[in-house]
């Protein structure tokens, strides 16, 4: 999977931040689906990489319950998580128990749950 990602890396358009973030998404059915982050010059408008590979899944149609882990690789030496707005998103489609698990450049990784690293998502029955 390092491999994949890494690669992925040059399609990233971050004119800005020269920041670039790759994922991808493995189904259940282990089909594999890509996403990196672009910017624009709004810097709000931009996708974020893992926002960018779960919406390739959904419009294949995959939907909610499919999704069995999320691989994501920042362009650092450092390993970071995906952002509140990207957990969400995995809060929602994802189990619980799925694996989001988080790459450096150098393909070091920490694995996490969907549940560990949403403790208290917000959830349909909050609508109500």
């Amino acid at each position: 999977m390092k491999d994949k990602l890494l690669k992925l890396h040059k399609n990233a358009y971050v004119p800005i931040s020269k920041f670039p973030v790759s994922a991808c998404v493995v189904m259940k059915d282990n089909k594999e689906f890509f996403g990196v982050n672009m910017e624009d010059a709004s810097t709000r408008a931009g996708t974020c990489a893992e926002r960018a590979a779960i919406d390739s899944a959904i419009t294949a149609g995959y939907t909610k319950g499919d999704f069995k882990e999320i691989n994501i690789m920042v362009s650092s030496g450092e390993i970071s998580t995906p952002c509140f707005v990207c957990r969400q998103m995995i809060s929602e489609l994802f189990d619980k128990d799925s694996i989001v698990r988080c790459y450096d450049i150098e393909g070091n990784f920490k694995e996490y749950t969907v549940k560990k690293l949403c403790p208290y998502p917000f959830e349909e029955d909050d609508l109500k």
